[in-house]
């Protein structure tokens, strides 16, 4: 079976040049200049409207760190029931509290919240003090996918982290391997760090 490739995007038009161009899924932002945020209601409608493939949709209320005000987490919530209403496959977001820590607590509401959309928690992992020890608490708390480039900069730096996190993320979910993936390293970055699913913005050639 071919992996997955996601492609992110921040508009309809990006996400419709990258579904021609071979993407099989398309995790939809805003301003992935801060690593992306929650994209506008008119965007995932339209998307879900044309676009034959999986929709994953940003939940994250601003750029900057993954530990978020009660306001915040209430927007986040707001914007994942809108998220079900207009039948998008799955959600994507991170909570990190104070101490870089998996926030266990409100990432289990949301899950929850979510059902029956598919989660992927996402880079935020690779901020948290302990990424091995967080990809137990998330099999717990039953997120389908995790987004994560080994906590480097790029997959090719993160590679040992990376495939230690696949064997112990296995079979429950699926690790995403994320940074710096592009259409012309692929091939490469497959061999070296085998998984279902990669992730990038350029992934395919659109």
């Amino acid at each position: 079976m071919n992996p997955v490739k996601e492609v992110c995007v921040e508009s309809f038009e990006e996400a419709s040049r990258a579904v021609k161009a071979g993407a099989s899924r398309i995790e939809l932002c805003d301003n992935l200049t801060v690593g992306g945020t929650t994209p506008s209601y008119g965007t995932i409608k339209k998307c879900m409207e044309r676009l034959p493939v999986p929709i994953m949709v940003m939940i994250r209320p601003r750029g900057g760190d993954f530990n978020y005000s009660s306001d915040e987490f209430a927007i986040m919530q707001e914007d994942i029931i809108l998220c079900k209403e207009l039948g998008v496959s799955g959600v994507v977001f991170g909570l990190l509290d104070k101490y870089s820590n998996i926030d266990e607590e409100r990432t289990r509401m949301l899950v929850q919240l979510s059902r029956p959309l598919q989660v992927t928690f996402h880079k935020a992992i690779d901020n948290a003090m302990n990424i091995l020890g967080s990809v137990t608490l998330l099999k717990k708390v039953g997120v389908e996918r995790i987004l994560s480039s080994g906590g480097k900069k790029t997959a090719a730096e993160g590679r040992k982290t990376l495939n230690q996190m696949i064997e112990l993320a296995a079979p429950q979910l699926s690790i995403i391997v994320a940074g710096k993936v592009t259409h012309e390293n692929f091939e490469e970055i497959k061999k070296k760090i085998p998984s279902c699913d990669y992730h990038g913005r350029r992934l395919v050639a659109f």
